[in-house]
């Protein structure tokens, strides 16, 4: 009779550590779950900043104003703490003399470059003035 009287303890202990695996994966699931929420979000914000930056050179190329290298200082809003540059080139056309044709790359990053939050996102438009 003395030989069973340990079985309970030793049955108890595994249902316990089986419990505390269990609670550990779920709390990992969770996590990992917010991080690609919060992941997608700015990956979302990273292209809305690139697509202003995007409108933004084609203001300039309106204006007859091409730069070659420029920054678009974003301050407010949910686009706060982006960097945006907007670059320009003026590519050799064929139009004559009354249309100039702009190419505009827009590069948006947030965070530190090898960290998990950082996101880059670059958009490219061809724009012709008459």
């Amino acid at each position: 009779m003395s030989r069973q009287r340990g079985f309970s303890l030793i049955a108890v202990i595994f249902m316990i550590v089986v419990l505390a695996a269990l609670g550990a994966f779920a709390v990992s699931i969770s996590l990992s779950q917010q991080q690609t929420g919060n992941l997608a979000l700015l990956e979302a914000r990273t292209a809305a900043a690139a697509r202003a930056g995007i409108e933004y050179g084609a203001y300039l190329a309106s204006t007859g104003t091409c730069v070659a290298s420029q920054p678009l200082p974003l301050a407010g809003g949910a686009l706060n703490g982006f960097v945006v540059t907007v670059k320009c080139a003026q590519p050799p056309t064929n139009h004559g003399t009354s249309h100039f044709s702009y190419v505009l790359t827009a590069t948006a990053a947030s965070g530190t470059y090898g960290t998990p939050d950082f996101v880059s996102r670059t958009a490219s438009l061809t724009v012709t003035t008459p």
